[in-house]
């Protein structure tokens, strides 16, 4: 296992454990991260809010993978986000949705490339956001 798959590692178990302080350790002060619903987040300090965000609206969250891969410098990660919202969900243009209290399970694929000291420069996270909306009951009725 390299350097990249242990990074990968660290994060997977900080963001489903809520570690704030990891998180925002792992990533480079001008790491650059892009998500299906942040967009593209420049900085440690904008991805770890991401991060608080999104750990803040399904507190409990948990991961179940499917594929780990390393390649060189970046590690990728295919599995199961799974949880329940039990918190606030901020959307792109500020507003704050209540919890829904739904159970939510969504397949998703990381990506992170750790430079020589360690840290995430660049992190890609891809997943449905429309299954995601739907799971939630935020999606209008087909």
């Amino acid at each position: 296992m390299g350097q990249a798959r242990e990074v990968m590692d660290r994060l997977t178990e900080a963001i489903t454990s809520a570690d704030q302080k990891t998180i925002g350790e792992l990533y480079a002060e001008d790491a650059v991260a892009v998500t299906p619903d942040g967009g593209e987040l420049h900085g440690r300090e904008d991805i770890a809010a991401y991060w608080r965000q999104m750990t803040e609206a399904v507190p409990e969250g948990t991961y179940t993978p499917v594929h780990s891969y390393e390649v060189g410098n970046t590690a990728i990660d295919e599995g199961f986000f799974s949880g329940r919202n039990t918190g606030p969900i901020q959307l792109p243009t500020g507003e704050m949705l209540p919890p829904t209290q739904k159970e939510i399970r969504i397949r998703g694929v990381d990506l992170a490339t750790v430079d020589d000291s360690g840290h995430i420069v660049d992190y890609r996270l891809y997943f449905d956001e429309m299954e995601f909306l739907d799971q939630l009951g935020l999606l209008p009725p087909a």
